[in-house]
C-alpha cells in the first residue's frame, strides 16, 4: 500500500491553471492530462523515490517529469507531499518551491 497524495494549496492551485490553459483550446485534452498526472502520483506514493532528488533546490525536494509539467514533491513518512507542479519549461528556482509552502 502506498503513501497518501496530499497536494498543497499552492499545487492544486497550479493544477487548476494548467487545467485552464490546455481547456481554452481542448477540455478533452485538459482532462486527459490532469489523469495522467494523477496516475504519475498515484504511482509515485507506491515508488516515491521513483522521482530525482533536487538538492539544488531545497535538499528534501524531489521531482518527477510527466509531458510538459514536472511535479515537485516530499516524501513524509505517511504522505507524498506535492509542493508544485510547473512547465518543464520554466526556469525553476527554490522561490518557485518556496511559494508552495
Amino acid at each position: 500500500m502506498g503513501l497518501e497524495v496530499s497536494r498543497r494549496p499552492r499545487a492544486r492551485l497550479d493544477l487548476i491553471e494548467i487545467w485552464t490553459y490546455v481547456a481554452d483550446d481542448n477540455e478533452a485534452a485538459a482532462d486527459r492530462l490532469l489523469r495522467r498526472i494523477d496516475s504519475a502520483l498515484d504511482m509515485l506514493a507506491d515508488t516515491p523515490l521513483a522521482g530525482r532528488a533536487r538538492p539544488e533546490l531545497r535538499p528534501e525536494i524531489r521531482s518527477f517529469p510527466i509531458g510538459n509539467y514536472v511535479v515537485f514533491y516530499v516524501v513524509q513518512p505517511a504522505a507524498l507531499d506535492v509542493v508544485r507542479v510547473l512547465s518543464r519549461y520554466r526556469d525553476i528556482t527554490r522561490e518557485d518551491l518556496d511559494a508552495g509552502s
